[in-house]
């Protein structure tokens, strides 16, 4: 799909002739800086691998129980706002992307669209709301495990959710450190498992729901009492399944040509897991009713698939269940990983933490100043504080990146080239960065607050370390 419209010819920049010059620059730019660039190993597969299966863990496997409760069948309405604001920044970000395909993905975009201060902010913040993010999905990923042991029979003395999340947040850093081959062909096979297991149980719970296998069941107000309120609110808590878009451009630099597998993988993804999540609230509600579904809590599905077909569905979605937070947390890992490498190879945070280990070609400092802080926010086990911080930092982001889209678009600088030109640009960059702002007004005031407090602390780290940085333009 070509992407470009008459209202973007206007402002284009005149195309050269081979259509590959972005990846052509993006191999200038690693061979330049020496041994110590990243390998592009990942593919498209791989690309959607890590949108796919970073999204539809919390999506799918962690959310149900706490949407419904909040926001009834709504809940669904809820899941399809967030895919729509996903849409309208994965887009603008993908057209940045190809433009600038390099890790560290909207903190790369805005601190060379709108300049160091808006980008030490979101980058510093981006290393910690994939911190947040990838300590929500340990959580559940410890919750399922927990699960296992429940369907075995076997009584615990404690909830093993958070002692459970700590110690698979401890292994998945240290898989990281040994390559990204290893990381991407395992979320590959993840994700194609998930995939198949979901499909299935989707396609029966389905034709369940519409009474062609059991009874059709009378269907309980669909919204809330609280009406479009709690929807939104549900909106804002739930927008962190959607985070898996911007977890592929934060790999850029990782990926093999950025300028054909960038676009594809970031908005394919986000359209994948928004029809899997529409679908898994129109199955779950069916199933419960949404108070019964939410006393289920982070493992809610596990009993929908054994009201279905008993204990061979429980036990196939206690196993899909354990493949999707797992494979969530296994790429937001990584991401959080390259965030830090991104910014401290601008200078924003010491040079030491982008420093590369020879053997594996990974990261190995950014990967400890990722994975320590992932584990201590695990071992809280605060999941909806933990998801709601994760998306507010996010959303910040993602406004910012489509401010400097509608920038870079009117200024039209040299070296901005993008071989992917996102449709209706500055209009849909427009309504993206607008609704994403306006989703954090529906968030909990603590939350917020956290959020809040984060940005403020890393403008000041700016203030104190980086005020003779210039990032604007430069690429």
């Amino acid at each position: 799909m070509d992407g470009s419209d008459p209202a973007d010819a206007s402002d284009a920049a005149p195309s050269p002739p081979d259509v590959e010059v972005p990846d052509a620059l993006a191999d200038v730019v690693d061979a330049d800086t020496g041994e110590g660039e990243l390998e592009r190993t990942i593919g498209l597969v791989g690309g959607l691998a890590i949108g796919i299966g970073t999204m539809i863990g919390a999506g799918i496997f962690v959310f149900p129980g706490l949407a419904a409760e909040n926001a009834g069948p709504a809940a669904a309405v809820s899941f399809a706002i967030g895919a729509v604001v996903a849409l309208l920044v994965a887009l603008p970000a993908a057209e940045l992307a190809t433009a600038m395909p390099r890790s560290g993905g909207g903190y790369f975009f805005i601190s060379r669209g709108l300049g160091t201060a808006p980008g030490a902010v979101v980058g510093l913040g981006l290393w910690l709301g994939l911190v947040f993010a990838s300590a929500f999905y340990l959580v559940g990923l410890g919750s399922y495990a927990g699960q296992v042991f429940l369907e075995a029979g076997i009584a615990l003395p404690v909830d093993p959710a958070v002692p459970l999340g700590v110690a698979f947040g401890v292994g998945l850093t240290a898989l990281s450190l040994f390559g990204t081959e290893n990381t991407a062909a395992l979320q590959n096979a993840i994700v194609i498992v998930l995939l198949v297991i979901l499909t299935l149980f989707l396609s029966y719970g389905s034709l369940d729901a519409l009474g062609v296998f059991g009874a059709e069941s009378v269907p309980e107000r669909f919204f809330p009492p609280g009406g479009a309120l709690p929807v939104l609110q549900t909106a804002a808590l739930v927008f962190t399944s959607y985070l898996g878009f911007a977890q592929v451009a934060t790999v850029a630099g990782d990926i093999k040509e950025p300028s054909r597998n960038l676009p594809l993988a970031m908005v394919g993804s986000v359209v994948v897991v928004g029809v899997f999540y529409v679908v898994t609230i129109f199955v779950a509600t069916s199933a419960f009713g949404s108070a019964r579904l939410g006393e289920f809590g982070e493992t809610a599905m596990v009993e929908v698939a054994r009201e279905f077909v008993g204990f061979p569905g429980a036990l196939a979605i206690v196993i899909a269940g354990l493949l999707a937070t797992f494979s969530s947390a296994n790429a937001s890992i990584l991401s959080a990983s390259r965030a830090v490498y991104a910014v401290s190879r601008d200078d924003l945070i010491p040079e030491a933490a982008s420093r590369i280990n020879l053997a594996y070609g990974t990261p190995h400092v950014a990967l400890g100043l990722a994975g320590g802080p992932i584990v201590a926010l695990a071992a809280t086990g605060q999941v909806e504080l933990l998801a709601e911080v994760a998306s507010f930092l996010h959303l910040v982001m993602y406004g910012l990146i489509c401010v400097a889209l509608v920038r870079l678009r009117r200024e039209r600088p040299d070296w901005y080239a993008p071989a992917f030109r996102c449709p209706a640009g500055v209009a849909v960059a427009g309504v993206g960065g607008v609704a994403s702002f306006a989703l954090i007004a529906f968030m909990q005031p603590a939350s917020i607050g956290v959020g809040v407090a984060i940005m403020v602390a890393a403008y000041g780290w700016y203030r104190y370390y980086a005020t003779d940085v210039e990032l604007r333009g430069d690429f």
